[in-house]
């Protein structure tokens, strides 16, 4: 799914690191033939890449970034108690990540990811959900779940290049 760079980190090694709206960061690198990105080697083309899409296949995976916490935990619910709203296509915030987890019962999950994900999670599962995509769950029989929503660690520091 396409994600936005926000701001550039230089990894141990020296080389530009993009850090996109989804809190996944991505190596951008010069390295003809396999990777022609001329404009990754001076600050001026890094800003002019600032706000431009790219790929991002660790969204399409539901793989959670590194460097979050958990900033706000929900109820529990049952199927009966859970708000309506978690039955249709919904979004969690931009720049934030949920995880959904099942403590009883089955819980379906589907997110608009490429490929779509559409599962069926147990008592003990958890899901991760990426920020700003559509997803809704559906209760398969009685169940208990609540969500626990993450976001970047308050002390993690930016460099911009």
């Amino acid at each position: 799914m396409k994600r936005t760079i926000d701001h550039w980190t230089r990894d141990d090694e020296g080389d530009w690191v993009a850090a996109l709206s989804c809190l996944h960061s991505q190596h951008v690198r010069h390295r003809p033939p396999f990777r022609v990105a001329p404009w990754v080697e001076s600050a001026e083309g890094r800003s002019a890449h600032l706000g431009t899409d790219v790929n991002c296949p660790l969204c399409d995976r539901t793989e959670l970034p590194q460097g979050l916490e958990v900033v706000r935990t929900t109820d529990t619910w049952d199927e009966s108690s859970m708000p309506a709203g978690l039955r249709r296509h919904h979004r969690v915030a931009a720049r934030r990540w949920a995880r959904l987890h099942v403590s009883e019962g089955r819980l379906r999950f589907r997110a608009e990811t490429d490929p779509a994900i559409d599962l069926v999670l147990s008592a003990g599962d958890a899901q991760a959900i990426p920020p700003e995509v559509d997803h809704h769950i559906t209760p398969e029989d009685v169940v208990r779940f609540h969500l626990e929503f993450l976001g970047p660690v308050a002390a993690d520091a930016r460099q911009s290049g």
